[in-house]
């Protein structure tokens, strides 16, 4: 499926002055070059900076309209990001600041791409070594992070807030996949579970996908990473495979089975979290979009699809 990853990104010269200047500060020279990067939901601004010296940064900026949830999603991801460890592959973080209600992160700048879309094979058998990689360095937790309640504790509820819709009247589920609506009780009910069997002692990333990966010449890197938590060492492989199935890849279940960090994980456990994570996608695909960010339940029900395809596999539920 077809579906525009890309909100409309904020063009440097548009981010406040002081804003701008606060950010030579910081790096030591002025900036003669501001190439925005496409990729990701931020309605902030996301560029590629070469400064007088030569050295280039990337940047990223995001004021309080507008989207007034931005601002905390960077402070997040600025705490997470100083603290990784060199092994992690993940640009350095040089520096991050608040000023006038927008919120700054500024890091080195790595030359790579995105995986293609529709996925390729090779790329894909890149990742997911990176992904076996990234657990082994991951766990246990070289920092400190939350717990996955406290990260997703409001959002992993969405079968359950369906119902409740349905039962006060709110939400007549009408367009809602006819499996899920006939196993809706019991899908909330599985969902519940989903804090203790993604419990473990990795810190997660959180949200891997194509746009969050960076393909180098000798590497994969991840970034963004506001939404880390400690978590099982194959959630993150878990969280990325609905967005794989979008975007051409294989199926979920074949390629989780088949993968490392999968190999001891209790099946009944990642069932509840797919629900968990299904029920995300599909209660969030029927909400009106946020401000500024009009295409970001559209890229929510395209994967909310292959979701709710795995899970009626792993399920087994009529």
């Amino acid at each position: 499926m077809d579906v525009p990853v890309v909100d409309l990104r904020l063009p440097w010269r548009d981010v406040p002055e002081g804003v701008r200047r606060a950010v030579e500060a910081r790096l030591g020279a002025l900036v003669v070059e501001a190439v925005t990067r496409v990729g990701g939901f931020s309605p902030g601004a996301a560029v590629r900076l070469t400064l007088a010296d030569g050295r280039r940064a990337f940047a990223k900026a995001v004021g309080p309209e507008p989207n007034a949830e931005s601002a905390d999603i960077y402070r997040a991801e600025a705490r997470i990001a100083a603290a990784l460890p060199a092994g992690v592959p993940s640009p350095r973080l040089l520096a991050s600041f608040d000023s006038g209600g927008w919120v700054a992160l500024l890091f080195d700048y790595v030359e790579g791409h995105p995986p293609a879309d529709p996925w390729r094979a090779d790329e894909l058998e890149r990742v997911l070594d990176a992904l076996d990689r990234l657990s082994v360095t991951l766990t246990p937790s070289p920092i400190s992070a939350p717990p996955p309640e406290e990260r997703f504790g409001e959002a992993f509820r969405g079968w359950r807030l369906l119902v409740e819709a349905r039962d006060t009247g709110t939400d007549d589920l009408t367009g809602l996949d006819t499996w899920a609506a006939r196993h809706l009780d019991e899908l909330a009910g599985l969902e519940a579970g989903w804090p203790d069997a993604v419990k473990g002692e990795t810190l997660v990333h959180g949200d891997i996908r194509a746009d969050n990966l960076l393909l180098t010449a000798d590497d994969v890197m991840v970034v963004d990473w506001p939404w880390a938590f400690l978590g099982a060492p194959w959630f993150d492989l878990l969280q990325m495979l609905p967005s794989v199935r979008m975007q051409g890849g294989p199926h979920p279940e074949k390629i989780f089975t088949a993968h490392p960090v999968a190999r001891d994980a209790d099946p009944t456990a990642v069932t509840t979290a797919l629900a968990a994570l299904t029920g995300y996608f599909v209660r969030q695909s029927r909400q009106p979009p946020p401000p500024g960010l009009p295409t970001l339940r559209a890229f929510q029900s395209a994967q909310a699809t292959p979701a709710l395809e795995w899970l009626r596999l792993r399920t087994s539920w009529a």
